[in-house]
């Protein structure tokens, strides 16, 4: 049916339809919504995950390993820079009541928040320093971090770490090939 045969109010309905669909359709691929700015929740959820990647690295500084695994879902997987594997929070949390020595920083260089479901990606990079944060790295590269929301509170659910230089005796620690 060509528009033209329809009487003016029609026309006019067909306008405002087209029109309302129009926006309904923009508000839904911006993720705009009347009730709130997704910009906004994006950037506290940016900076949510960014504290928390922080208070992790503090409470490793300090060795506090029921501190270190509150940032981690029951079900976190881990492949560390040398390419071991580690599944659980718990077999996780151990890595750092076995390895006291070594402080490792991450700090992150890129998160990004999906607009679709309670995921985030956050990648960075990661040294280890025997002694303190303060020592020189003897190893260090990058890593990727999968972050899921669950009750509010964003929780690491997978870290892949990719070593890439060493120093002095962290060339000794052997990898998995």
């Amino acid at each position: 049916m060509s528009l033209v045969l329809l009487s003016s109010a029609a026309r006019r309905v067909f306008a405002l339809t087209w029109a309302a669909s129009i926006a309904v359709l923009a508000t839904a691929c911006t993720g705009l919504s009347a009730g709130g700015s997704p910009v906004a929740a994006h950037a506290d959820d940016v900076e949510a995950i960014r504290s928390a990647r922080y208070a992790q690295n503090e409470a490793i500084a300090v060795g506090d390993a029921d501190g270190i695994a509150a940032f981690w879902t029951e079900d976190v997987e881990i492949r560390s820079g040398r390419g071991t594997l580690t599944v659980g929070r718990a077999a996780y949390r151990q890595l750092f009541v076995a390895e006291p020595t070594v402080v490792y920083v991450r700090q992150p260089t890129t998160i990004e928040v999906s607009t679709g479901w309670p995921l985030a990606f956050e990648s960075g990079e990661w040294s280890g320093h025997p002694g303190g944060a303060g020592t020189p790295a003897v190893i260090g590269g990058r890593y990727s971090a999968q972050w899921v929301k669950r009750n509010g509170r964003w929780l690491i659910r997978a870290e892949v770490f990719v070593a890439l230089s060493c120093d002095a005796v962290g060339c000794a620690w052997p990898a998995v090939p």
